[in-house]
């Protein structure tokens, strides 16, 4: 049988409330960072996502909280984008789509522009760098925090392809991107573009007979049961950008502005590391799968590519085409 409880036990029941209620209230995040990207829980883009919710949260005394989205819960690229525009999200990673808005971003896909990760490296972190990231920042309103290296673009086929004059004829599917289609048939090759989503099934029809995308996509797709061999064009070397709202991390003070980038400069520094061992990884993966890689004369390839890629850039694309190569 319950008992009525007394007026004391009443009030120190309120009391007790009213403390709990002042504490959650208390350790409340001043500013909350919607971070919503396109890759899944367990790719090292999201891992490098929630480094950098750790180190923001801990380094910010909770004062920021980071919510992560991966698997394009907030929408595609694209849409967050639209979103961090409108204020209703905050922080994504995206590449060389941004050149809908900033023509330079178009540089983050150029084929045969670089070399090897050196290079690329010097460009994305020197003059180069800084001027795509100032037309992104004028044009979009996003701010680059950190850059990521993606993996090489390869070439797999069912026929070992070892020089340009290999590709004669041959259907390969491409994204739906001028440059990309340009590109590959000024190398010889007949460049049909494709949904993602119908790849694996072209392939087993013979629809086409080749693809191109990282390893890490080559392993995701499966590939390897309608491909035979990876032939190590490399000819895609990019970076993506993890961006943020200029309004949104301008509406901070200067401490947590300073948080939040020396946050992302860590987490810039952890996916590095995670990508150099995902790499080593993959391509151990394919082999073990039954993949073989071929050894391609790069060079050659670039040089026969190389007119298609300029005849497509403006003048301010290629002043800085002729820079990076410079590099």
């Amino acid at each position: 049988m319950f008992s009525t409880p007394t007026l004391k036990q009443l009030i120190a029941g309120v009391a007790l409330g009213a403390t709990l209620v002042a504490s959650q209230a208390t350790f409340a995040a001043d500013y909350t960072l919607k971070f919503g990207h396109l890759a899944n829980a367990e790719n090292i883009w999201n891992k490098a996502a929630l480094k950098f919710k750790e180190l923001v949260e801990a380094n910010s005394d909770g004062r920021i909280e980071v919510q992560v989205f991966p698997n394009e819960q907030l929408g595609n690229e694209m849409d967050v984008i639209n979103s961090i525009q409108l204020g209703t999200a905050d922080m994504t990673i995206t590449g060389e789509s941004l050149q809908n808005w900033a023509p330079k971003a178009a540089m983050m896909a150029v084929p045969y522009l670089f070399r090897d990760a050196d290079q690329l490296r010097r460009a994305v972190e020197g003059d180069v760098g800084k001027q795509i990231e100032a037309q992104i920042t004028e044009r979009t309103g996003l701010v680059p925090l950190a850059w990521f290296e993606r993996g090489p673009r390869e070439l797999t086929s069912n026929r070992p392809i070892k020089t340009p004059d290999d590709l004669d004829g041959l259907r390969i599917r491409v994204p739906n991107v001028p440059l990309f289609v340009d590109t590959w048939k000024a190398l010889g090759a007949r460049p049909t573009p494709m949904a993602f989503s119908e790849v694996f099934t072209a392939l087993q029809q013979n629809t086409i007979e080749a693809q191109e995308n990282p390893l890490s996509l080559i392993e995701s797709a499966s590939f390897n049961e309608v491909q035979k061999y990876v032939d190590m064009t490399d000819h895609v070397r990019s970076w993506i950008y993890v961006v943020i709202g200029k309004q949104k991390l301008e509406s901070m003070p200067a401490d947590l502005q300073q948080v939040v980038r020396d946050a992302a400069s860590q987490m810039q520094s952890y996916e590095e590391t995670l990508f150099a061992a995902d790499q080593k990884r993959l391509e151990q993966a394919l082999k073990d799968k039954g993949m073989t890689f071929v050894e391609v004369d790069q060079a050659a390839f670039a040089k026969k590519a190389k007119p298609a890629v300029l005849d497509a850039l403006n003048d301010e694309q290629r002043a800085l085409y002729k820079e990076i190569q410079a590099l």
